[in-house]
């Protein structure tokens, strides 16, 4: 990178971390912490709730997973805007009404305190395990541009964040949240302009998207109903929607974001809003992804996509087989090029017998590159044994440090790095908040003043912190970041939202079978896991109606007397 990156990469950095230590130091007591004192207005709901789940993982792992895939991991998020509107009609009035500082408090008053207690730890559990993943993805992108190793990387960008989620708490996040959304939205808008003026002069965008999508990436929708298939429509309408239920009613970093609204008024509009604005978000960082892809169909990509595996191997003894494996690529891309412009043709002039002719040609040409990058993959290995030989988190971040011009690369780098600290900074913030409120302050010190339990949060925000760091020097044997963060909370999301479902909607069924319930739930979703094919999104469904009925059969077997108490909304 030139200078000029590296100053507008570290100057956009250390602004965020001094704008919010700034901004939002000497929080007062435990409210104003973890709650942002109730003020929050609903555009900065919206947007705290957009990056915080739109981490580095979105930024830099789904354009990948969209030059691999195609599009369709889009179908992922379709039943968001459904959950939205549901939350938005019967978790926030119950929120607000309750005054709560955390979703699991209200489980205690509508069952018993280990419904409560269960509902934190599989929060804390997997969501701990998640903030290992949104610390490790932009510790790629350090690591590639100074060389140095990952371990050393995921421990900067975990002490940046710290610094300022334990001096502001929420009020640190949602405010630098706000920021940190308008730089990346228009770095990521930067990065999909420039893609298309790098084209060949010949090429056009139309004829970039129509290769793109001859070639399998624009395949946006799935009607079929295959269990075998991952992404489909019904997967993401049905497993979808109870997985975004899951996620942003009852996931304390999510919820946390909504709790600090000022009125139910403010939180609703705040989710809708975020219903209406992320799908279209998604489709354009997976089309951005796409259009990579075409790219580079004119101009020939790097036989493997991470640098710093690549040039350990330039390194080594078996460099000129490396780089003969490049020359095959080049080779391979020349001929390509001609048949991509001939089907160009074909599609404008209506010639369907030549465009199928062209497609086989095309699809031999990318098994034989399939080949080559095999081959490069078992020299990396016999280099480096402990490689995991998968390079799809690196594609854009490739793409983006070796065509983007000088200070555009600073730019979308600081908002991919952006993107991390935001979304990791409201997983420390809602940790800390679980752990204090829902753990510590209910089961351990019950009686102490505001100061300390305002201590204790820092000092939580500092535990997660230093956890989600160590879980994230083992994040990179794990393969697409996007999708191995979306399975870890599939297998604990279905199980949470039953219980809450069951909360709200069967008012005679008592605490301890909803408990019972959720425990065998959860331990069926994790046996379907190991040792079954089944798409993960279908978990969160199969969890949460696995708890409903066991709760439902289980009741007059395991009543109490708090099952009969109504909650009154």
């Amino acid at each position: 990178m030139s200078y000029i990156d590296w100053i507008v990469l570290c100057g956009f950095l250390a602004f965020v971390v001094i704008y919010g230590v700034v901004k939002t130091k000497g929080s007062k007591n435990v409210k104003d912490y973890l709650l942002a004192n109730k003020s929050t207005p609903w555009f900065t709901i919206a947007l705290s709730i957009m990056a915080t789940q739109a981490s580095a993982i979105t930024f830099l792992s789904t354009p990948g997973q969209a030059y691999v895939d195609g599009m369709r991991f889009v179908q992922f998020y379709l039943g968001l805007p459904i959950a939205m509107v549901i939350l938005s009609v019967t978790a926030v009035p119950i929120y607000h009404k309750l005054n709560v500082f955390t979703a699991y408090e209200y489980l205690e008053t509508r069952f018993d305190l280990k419904n409560r207690a269960l509902g934190a730890i599989l929060f804390l559990t997997q969501r701990g395990l998640a903030a290992g993943f949104t610390i490790f993805a932009p510790s790629l992108i350090l690591s590639v541009l100074l060389g140095w190793d990952i371990y050393i990387t995921n421990l900067v960008i975990g002490v940046l964040v710290m610094i300022y989620t334990v001096s502001g708490g929420t009020n640190a996040v949602n405010k630098t949240h706000l920021m940190q959304m308008m730089i990346i939205m228009f770095g990521m808008t930067a990065a999909f302009i420039t893609i298309f003026q790098l084209l060949p002069s010949d090429i056009s965008f139309v004829d970039a998207t129509r290769v793109a999508g001859k070639m399998g990436k624009l395949n946006a929708i799935d009607f079929s109903f295959d269990l075998n298939n991952r992404y489909t429509f019904w997967s993401g309408i049905i497993g979808g929607t109870f997985l975004m239920l899951s996620y942003f009613g009852t996931d304390q970093s999510q919820v946390q974001r909504y709790l600090s609204g000022s009125s139910v008024k403010q939180s609703r509009i705040g989710l809708l809003a975020n219903g209406i604005v992320k799908v279209p978000m998604q489709f354009f960082i997976l089309f951005i992804g796409a259009s990579v892809f075409a790219f580079y169909q004119f101009v020939t990509p790097p036989v493997y996509f991470n640098p710093v595996d690549e040039n350990k191997v330039k390194q080594s003894e078996y460099v000129a087989q490396y780089e003969e494996l490049e020359n095959q690529q080049e080779a391979l891309f020349a001929e390509r090029q001609t048949d991509l412009r001939s089907m160009i043709d074909a599609i404008e002039n209506d010639d369907n017998a030549q465009v199928e002719i062209l497609e086989k040609k095309i699809d031999e040409s990318k098994e034989k590159q399939n080949e080559i990058r095999e081959a490069a993959v078992g020299l990396i290995k016999k280099v480096d044994p402990s490689a995991d030989g998968n390079d799809t988190n690196y594609i854009f971040l490739n793409f983006v440090i070796s065509f983007l011009p000088i200070g555009l690369v600073g730019l979308v780098l600081a908002a991919i790095l952006s993107a991390s600290m935001s979304s990791t900074a409201a997983e420390l913030n809602a940790l800390a908040s679980t752990t204090v409120i829902d753990i510590y302050k209910r089961l351990i010190k019950k009686e102490a003043s505001d100061k300390h339990y305002l201590i204790v949060s820092k000092l939580a925000t500092v535990f997660w912190g230093v956890y989600a760091i160590i879980f994230a020097q083992f994040a990179n044997q794990l393969g697409s970041l996007i999708e191995a963060v979306n399975i870890l909370g599939s297998l604990f999301y279905g199980t949470i939202l039953g219980i809450f479902l069951v909360a709200f909607y069967l008012k005679r069924i008592g605490g301890t079978s909803t408990f019972v319930a959720a425990l065998i739930a959860e331990a069926i979703v994790l046996l379907l896991f190991a040792f079954t094919d089944i798409p993960f999104l279908w978990f969160n469904l199969v969890g949460c109606i696995l708890v409903v009925i066991f709760a439902v059969l289980l009741h007059p077997f395991l009543n109490n007397k708090k099952s009969d108490i109504e909650l009154q909304n």
